[in-house]
């Protein structure tokens, strides 16, 4: 059996109709919609069919990757292609971290679903709090970025490759820190279009009302290990779950360091589950010499070769 590490997309990777193939073929992914529309009244229909603008919202975004992820997954499951492979780890980016929870056992998918929920309301109204933004900066040098953003008052959201890494914080922190990181020979530095600065102390007052909501679900030991966004470790300690969750709403998003864990433990095949294919891209960043296969539709799981 070949050992790999199950990784999935973040907020960003929503298209309407994603799954579609999934629910029409597969009992095991209709019976995944189907729980999350008990949850989130409608969402089947949004995903299939949109409009895009309503997909893009947070509330129906977020459970919509996730309910995605899973519903191939659970094709994958229902396959003979499942057997042969040997699952060590799970991650994922940002969001993709509740996916990740789902598939090794730790949260049952309608615990994920309100957990995100929650999460969402959290994090919105901690917007509301603070005028915060984000910019991806690409081409720049880890420890002259940091370095820029503790001069400047931002603060790293995502080491997501050598190449892309999202800064956060204050909308006129991070401003003042994307100007002085042109000068500094960035090859671009691009202002995304987020409502807030995402995992950024702006989110502290998220993060708190979260840690105390995260006292009403179960967390079980997960089946294989999750490597955390938080600190980049793989862990199967129910409390230390719990505990990066809250801090996960306010900490660097440790992609980089995540994924070269995993390699580092002798897994260089990664299955990339979920809308769209935004972490091959960053995978092959990392090292070209990683495989990633994903599973987007029946037909990916039918040619999985690993």
């Amino acid at each position: 059996m070949k050992k790999v590490s199950f990784i999935f997309p973040g907020q960003g990777a929503q298209q309407v109709g994603m799954g579609r193939e999934f629910f029409d073929a597969c009992p095991e992914s209709r019976l995944i919609y189907d729980k999350a529309d008990e949850v989130v009244s409608g969402l089947s229909d949004i995903i299939f069919n949109g409009p895009q603008e309503k997909l893009t919202l947070t509330e129906f975004c977020q459970p919509g990757i996730i309910t995605m992820s899973m519903a191939a997954l659970a094709a994958f499951k229902a396959s003979d292609k499942f057997k042969e492979i040997d699952s060590k780890f799970a991650c994922g980016l940002s969001l993709g971290e509740y996916s990740a929870l789902c598939a090794c056992g730790a949260l049952s998918f309608e615990d994920t679903i309100k957990l995100i929920e929650r999460r969402s309301a959290f994090m919105t109204e901690a917007t509301k709090e603070n005028h915060g933004a984000m910019a991806a900066v690409i081409g720049m040098d880890k420890e002259k970025l940091t370095a820029i953003c503790q001069e400047s008052g931002a603060e790293v959201a995502n080491f997501n490759s050598s190449e892309q890494i999202v800064i956060t914080g204050h909308a006129d922190k991070v401003r003042a820190a994307s100007e002085k990181l042109q000068e500094s020979g960035a090859k671009r530095v691009i202002p995304l279009d987020v409502s807030g600065a995402f995992h950024s102390s702006l989110m502290q007052t998220a993060a708190d009302k979260f840690e105390r909501e995260l006292q009403n679900f179960t967390i079980k030991t997960p089946d294989f290990p999750i490597v955390s966004n938080v600190d980049a470790r793989p862990t199967a300690d129910p409390a230390i779950i719990s505990s990066n969750l809250a801090r996960q709403i306010t900490s660097s998003v440790q992609w980089v360091d995540s994924v070269e864990f995993i390699a580092s433990e002798g897994i260089t095949d990664f299955i990339e589950i979920g809308p769209g294919n935004i972490l091959k891209g960053l995978l092959r960043k990392i090292n070209r010499e990683y495989k990633v296969h994903n599973i987007r539709t029946p037909a990916d799981v039918e040619k999985l070769e690993i």
